[in-house]
């Protein structure tokens, strides 16, 4: 396995996602060119022959772990000095980052959220996974959608041995009474994180308080959790599943069959009920409607989100190509005339390509850019050349070239 900083395996790091207590995700690039999520376990977690052992153990079932709500492990390599677990990566926002800006107010998207974390714990804990690790900050949200991510790694990595090389095996505050008593934690822990971080969800702060872990944690074993501020048809279910002891909380599978019976509150009016005729119109118009509706995107998420980095990356180039063109043509105008045209023409002609191939695609997007570009690198070129000296204009070339070799040198 490649030992390099910009690479584990075969996946291409890109940028770091966020670090935790068992290592660093990067998003990546899998040889195929799709995203992934790549987790690099930390040195300490390495060094721990005993931890490692239990991970391995433990991955051909997280390997076997689907659901929609799910952010799937695809690959782990355990061998070398950076073993790493790799998972889909999901192009949306923690659900700690969205209670950031205000808790989630709305009943539909509450309802959404909990039915969507309590699939996820169906399919995990039916396959023999403890999360142990459920909070906010694992929790991602993409069009509405909630994802859990890191499932599997805490419960697989043994908890006396990774704390004692001074790693923190969950967040005080999500944890449940029997985790922070040092008993045996199995799917009842994640129900009650499932509260906790729901109940966040709902009030926008931690349900038993801020300050130090220790208080926290006493608060958790000895305290009632304070459900001020979460929607009436909720706080039964988060009572429930809050419940001291293990053994008294209602499983994942129960806790879906209570949301899917609730339904959120919607005012409504009242309304005279329409005749049949009307009724059958209405329907009409929705087959209409739902026929006429294109296709859904067959595309995977990581599949759509390199997509649109790319088409990004891309318009950046041809904007900075043009911006450089016009400069280099206009600096040559009065001494390398000839130069100065011919790099404009190659250029243009490299454009017009391009945009022909994104006319054969129905790409209009690229070939608007492509055609503004040409256009925009001759503007420029006629602009800079009848109001800026030579001299000016090879000083701004030196300044362009020295901030690329500052960016190269960066990188």
């Amino acid at each position: 396995m490649e030992s390099s900083v910009s690479n584990a395996g075969p996946y291409r790091l890109l940028s770091p996602l966020g670090k935790g207590g068992f290592g660093e995700v990067h998003l990546a690039l899998d040889a195929e060119g799709r995203t992934v999520a790549v987790k690099v376990l930390h040195p300490h977690i390495v060094a721990d022959g005993s931890a490692i052992t239990r991970l391995s153990r433990e991955v051909e079932t997280m390997l076997r772990v689907r659901g929609p709500h799910i952010a799937e492990v695809l690959d782990v390599s355990l061998d070398g000095d950076r073993p790493y677990i790799v998972t889909r990566y999901v192009p949306g926002r923690a659900l700690s980052t969205i209670v950031a800006e205000g808790p989630v107010d709305d009943d539909a998207d509450l309802l959404r959220l909990a039915r969507g974390l309590a699939e996820a714990l169906v399919a995990i804990h039916d396959a023999g996974v403890v999360h142990r690790d459920l909070k906010p900050a694992n929790v991602m949200l993409a069009d509405g959608e909630p994802y859990l991510i890191d499932f599997g790694i805490a419960s697989a990595l043994d908890l006396v041995s990774v704390t004692d090389t001074g790693a923190v095996v969950g967040t005080p505050g999500y944890l449940a009474p029997e985790v922070l008593e040092g008993r045996e934690a199995g799917p009842p822990a994640d129900v009650f994180a499932f509260a906790t971080t729901l109940a966040f969800a709902a009030t926008g702060r931690p349900i038993y308080g801020q300050g130090p872990a220790p208080a926290v944690a006493y608060r958790i074993v000895h305290h009632e959790p304070d459900l001020t501020g979460v929607p009436s048809w909720l706080v039964p279910i988060l009572r429930d599943a809050l419940a001291t002891d293990p053994a008294a909380r209602p499983t994942a599978g129960q806790l879906l069959a209570r949301l899917g019976a609730q339904r959120p509150v919607v005012p409504v009016s009242p309304v005279t009920p329409a005749p049949a005729s009307a009724h059958r119109e209405e329907e009409t118009v929705e087959l209409k409607a739902a026929a006429a509706a294109p296709p859904a995107d067959p595309r995977s998420p990581s599949e759509i989100a390199f997509a649109r980095r790319r088409d990004i990356v891309r318009r950046r180039w041809v904007i900075g190509t043009c911006a450089v063109v016009g400069l280099l043509a206009a600096t040559g105008r009065e001494h390398l005339p000839e130069a100065s045209l011919l790099l404009l023409v190659v250029y243009g002609l490299a454009l017009l390509i391009d945009a022909m191939f994104g006319l054969a695609v129905k790409e209009k997007g690229r070939v608007i850019l492509d055609l503004s570009a040409i256009a925009g690198s001759v503007v420029l070129w006629w602009v800079l050349s009848t109001f800026f000296s030579t001299f000016i204009l090879l000083l701004a070339v030196g300044a362009v070239l020295f901030a690329l070799g500052v960016l190269v040198l960066a990188s």
